[in-house]
């Protein structure tokens, strides 16, 4: 009976620092055909970053705009506050407007599938 040897059964010694595992991984963990490096340039990372903070920020504007409106029906809100209330939503969505297009987002871009649980940001 013979054993065959594969490039990754040398000892560790007959390794590079490179070819090594991580500390405490052994190569099985590794998957064929993925590179051993993730190659990230400036420009993706800043545009998934901005993409990500500003799904956030734009949940949290979705969800306050939704409790003013409660808020407005139950009538507990004065015809003052809801002028200033619609102003500064009005607001804060123009300037998610601005921020989407620095960064070159669509509002799609910024709305995560969430699988079978749908959309995260409904779109009324």
């Amino acid at each position: 009976m013979s054993i065959e040897r594969r490039p990754d059964d040398r000892s560790p010694n007959d390794r590079s620092p490179d070819d090594r595992p991580p500390a405490g991984r052994s190569p099985e963990h590794r998957r064929p055909g993925y590179p051993r490096r993730v190659e990230v340039d400036e420009e993706s990372v800043r545009k998934s970053l901005a993409g990500l903070v500003l799904t956030i920020v734009e949940l949290l504007r979705q969800l306050m705009e939704r409790q003013a409106l409660r808020r407005v029906e139950q009538g507990g809100v004065s015809d003052e506050q809801i002028e200033k209330l619609g102003l500064t939503l009005m607001a804060l969505e123009k300037n998610m407007e601005e921020l989407r297009e620095h960064f070159g987002l669509t509002e799609d871009d910024l709305n995560l599938d969430l699988g079978p649980l749908g959309p995260l940001l409904p779109r009324d």
